[in-house]
């Protein structure tokens, strides 16, 4: 399962950092970072879910009040 966060998308709610250890604050910009997420494309990045951390992902994601966060399965397909 693979997590890709767009940070230009992102408004810094923070609400994704309530959910999952995977994002924390950056409040120098105002935004969430994906901790370990590697830049896919520009203001786009990757990151692989730890096992045992799914669920946290996902609810991440579904509190994102904009979309920016997308999770994916391990086929590729979009779960959230």
């Amino acid at each position: 399962m693979r997590v890709e966060f767009d940070r230009d998308t992102c408004i810094g709610m923070y609400q994704c950092v309530a959910e999952w250890d995977g994002f924390e604050k950056d409040l120098n910009d105002g935004k969430a970072d994906l901790v370990g997420g590697e830049e896919a494309d520009e203001d786009v990045f990757v990151v692989d879910v730890p096992e045992g951390e799914e669920l946290d992902a996902k609810f991440a994601a579904r509190v994102c009040p904009v979309d920016a966060i997308a999770v994916y399965d391990d086929d590729g397909e979009q779960v959230v």
